[in-house]
């Protein structure tokens, strides 16, 4: 395995640096991720650094398909942002379409939110008494069957699940992109999704982070209250830990947020200490 430690504030871009823009046989502009990894000389004190590369390309006719996996508030959006801006363009909701939309589309990227799979919408999951974490809230056999579509170039109407109403809206056309980035709590959870993936993500966020995160979301965004967000992440870890966490053996990188060592009592998540864990081959 490979691994990598940084010191970094929100922004996770410390931990990689970005190639000149290459073209490729597909007639676009390719850029290369890479990830330094630290190694001891042989023979002597100190150390160096060898680059760990990650690349994107596929044929004319295939999408290459990201899946990022994390828990509810732990910056998969944030960090998805940044990856899409690696291969160019800012990524906007789709135009002319729902507002309340979860698509992004940039350049070369199409990021669709998982949640959008959502088989229980919120007074659903409540009757039921699940979370959106357990998989029998969740339509895999669509979601297979929708990114499979995709990678191949078949465009589909995905459905759109609101964050706001908590409701099912009806469907948005997603074109196949160059690349596909699927975010959320799944992507690695069903075998015949796992197996579409090109490249995996898993975000793996520390506790205390967590919860300082998920504080500031939720307090100043949502209305939240302290209490809440307390109860909120306590009901969920049952299920955090049997469906979401286990998907970290599945990933081809995982990103450890941990908190920093260098700030004494330091609540607020603001400083981060970042360790990149990487398959090697």
């Amino acid at each position: 395995m490979a691994v990598c430690s940084a010191y970094t504030t929100q922004s996770l871009n410390s931990t990689c640096s970005i190639s000149t823009p290459a073209k490729t046989h597909l007639g676009f502009h390719q850029k290369q991720v890479v990830f330094y990894r630290r190694s001891s000389k042989r023979g002597g004190s100190g150390s160096s650094s060898s680059p760990c590369v990650i690349t994107c390309s596929a044929g004319d006719s295939q999408t290459v398909v990201i899946g990022l996996a994390a828990d509810s508030g732990c910056g998969k959006s944030t960090f998805m942002r940044r990856l899409t801006s690696v291969f160019g363009g800012a990524a906007e909701p789709p135009k002319g379409g729902n507002p309340d939309s979860n698509t992004l589309i940039s350049d070369m990227t199409t990021v669709i939110c998982l949640d959008d799979y959502h088989s229980l919408d919120r007074t659903g999951r409540k009757e039921k008494g699940v979370t959106a974490l357990d998989p029998r809230a969740n339509d895999f056999d669509l979601m297979y069957e929708q990114v499979k579509a995709i990678k191949s170039g078949v465009a589909v109407d995905k459905p759109i699940y609101n964050h706001v109403t908590g409701l099912l809206d009806p469907p948005e056309l997603i074109k196949p992109p160059k690349i596909l980035v699927i975010e959320g709590l799944h992507p690695m959870f069903d075998e015949r999704v796992r197996d579409l993936l090109d490249f995996s993500i898993y975000l793996d966020i520390s506790n205390e982070v967590k919860f300082a995160w998920k504080i500031q979301r939720d307090m100043a965004e949502r209305g939240h209250s302290l209490e809440s967000i307390k109860a909120s992440i306590e009901a969920r870890k049952p299920d955090f830990d049997a469906y979401i966490d286990p998907q970290k053996k599945y990933a081809d990188a995982v990103i450890e947020v941990l908190p920093t060592q260098l700030i004494p009592d330091d609540n607020e998540g603001k400083v981060l200490r970042v360790r990149l864990i990487m398959k090697e081959g």
